[in-house]
């Protein structure tokens, strides 16, 4: 199979990339650099330079390949205040790319989250879909869920589309995200923080997991699936707060709602969020089983406390 990615060289795809390349499948990556670029080459892959804002390079290379698997985001705005800009920039592409796939009965992967489905319980596959009456997810509601949403009802149109829902944290050696982000705030504080009692959990997966279950997607999910990369099911953040205080030799403590801005910065929108996921949905239909490290034991490994000036 000839597999378009975007987002093929970002933390998440240049997981996928070799798991395709692995498994016998050709890849040709959106790149938006130079460097980018050189990286796809080196892993065997096809570059294609571009951006999601380059909607005929996104048309043109989803109708000449034989899936799609969309993971780019435009996360830098997204974090720098943008987000509106970002989810818009995000639709605008599945909009595109779902087109030029449509009665195709190829298949479209895209990625999404799991934070915030439900609120204080755990959160299943079921959660957060389409409307079940069938109406089509394009009305004028701006956001990633909606997004989602479109992209599953193009099953309409013969596409063999599916949502990977990925977890908060999304671990690994060299993990530039949420993990890496609340070590840095512990070193800057001098404190290891969680807010309120730090029994709020969160979700989590090993990115060479994630990225198993993003190929089985774009191999054999069937149309309109919604698939959660889920490993563990919610691991307490008082939990991880422990451990980054014993690695950096730092005092673990709480955090009061009210300070979490001061004291985590953007992380505070997240951080206390109790956001807990299940993939047993997903493990059943797929065969999918999570066989690397979970978080915690990830976290054991050291490579996160390493100094990077992180």
């Amino acid at each position: 199979m000839r597999v378009f990615v975007t987002g093929a060289s970002g933390w998440i795809g240049s997981a996928v990339v070799p798991e395709l390349i692995g498994t016998g499948h050709q890849v040709v990556g959106l790149a938006r650099s130079e460097a980018s670029a050189a990286a796809l080459t080196a892993a065997g892959a096809e570059a294609r330079r571009g951006t999601l804002d380059d909607l005929d390079v996104l048309r043109s290379a989803a109708a000449a390949a034989d899936g799609v698997i969309h993971l780019a985001f435009k996360h830098d705005i997204a974090f720098s205040g943008d987000f509106q800009g970002a989810t818009d920039a995000d639709r605008r592409a599945v909009e595109t790319m779902g087109e030029a796939l449509a009665g195709s009965g190829r298949p479209f992967v895209i990625a999404s989250g799991t934070l915030g489905l439900a609120p204080g319980r755990v959160a299943t596959e079921e959660d957060g879909r389409p409307d079940p009456a069938g109406t089509r997810a394009d009305g004028a509601e701006r956001t990633r869920l909606a997004t989602a949403q479109l992209a599953l009802s193009l099953a309409t149109d013969q596409v063999r589309s599916s949502a990977v829902r990925l977890p908060p944290t999304v671990h690994g050696e060299g993990d530039p995200g949420f993990m890496a982000a609340l070590v840095g705030v512990a070193r800057t504080h001098g404190v290891s923080g969680h807010v309120g009692d730090g029994a709020n959990r969160w979700p989590a997966a090993h990115r060479l997991d994630a990225a198993h279950l993003i190929r089985l997607a774009v191999e054999k999910a069937p149309a309109g699936s919604v698939l959660h990369a889920v490993a563990d099911e919610g691991v307490p953040i008082r939990t991880v707060a422990e451990v980054i205080g014993r690695r950096l030799d730092l005092p673990v403590a709480a955090v009061a709602p009210e300070d979490a801005a001061a004291h985590f910065g953007w992380l505070a929108g997240f951080v206390g969020a109790d956001s807990p996921a299940s993939s047993t949905l997903t493990r059943e239909l797929m065969g999918w089983e999570p066989t690397h490290p979970a978080l915690i034991e990830d976290l054991e490994k050291g490579h996160y406390f390493q100094n990077t000036g992180r």
